[in-house]
């Protein structure tokens, strides 16, 4: 009998293992937060979208809006074509802005919304034209050093 009852709670912890590694693999993999809503996809263009991937969320106001539905390069305009899948029950008006924002020291990156003032709102397909690229620590790191040594330069 207590061969059985030590059997029972190895198998119990074995289990209770493998549930917190599927856990840490959709938390990884940013796939923990599957949702059944309804959504409608809206597109994007950005110059340099950085280290944005699919399935980062789109905030608004700090409130998740959306995911990151899919990342192309257009050939035609030169641009990251970024499509994102709003829920349903957010409304956005045609005029608003989207950014490529960074949340945290890890540098997570994701969309953030900014609502305009147009009274009609984006439907399924629409592009939002005002965007914002993201911030790439490297290129500030080259203006910087690029306008010291200009600075230099000009002292000479």
């Amino acid at each position: 009998m207590q061969r059985k009852s030590l059997d029972l709670w190895v198998g119990l912890f074995v289990l209770v293992g493998a549930l917190a590694l599927l856990f840490l693999a959709l938390k990884a993999g940013n796939m923990s937060t599957f949702s059944f809503e309804k959504t409608y996809p809206v597109v994007t263009k950005f110059d340099n979208i950085g280290g944005l991937k699919p399935r980062a969320p789109v905030k608004s106001a700090g409130v998740v809006v959306g995911r990151v539905a899919d990342i192309k390069f257009d050939d035609k305009s030169f641009q990251a074509q970024v499509t994102l899948e709003l829920q349903s029950r957010y409304q956005f008006p045609k005029d608003s802005s989207a950014k490529i924002l960074t949340s945290g020291l890890l540098g997570e990156q994701y969309i953030g919304l900014e609502p305009g003032g147009d009274t009609a709102n984006l439907a399924a397909g629409d592009q939002i034209k005002m965007t914002q690229s993201a911030i790439v620590l490297e290129n500030l790191i080259s203006q910087f050093l690029f306008s010291k040594a200009a600075e230099g330069d000009s002292e000479k």
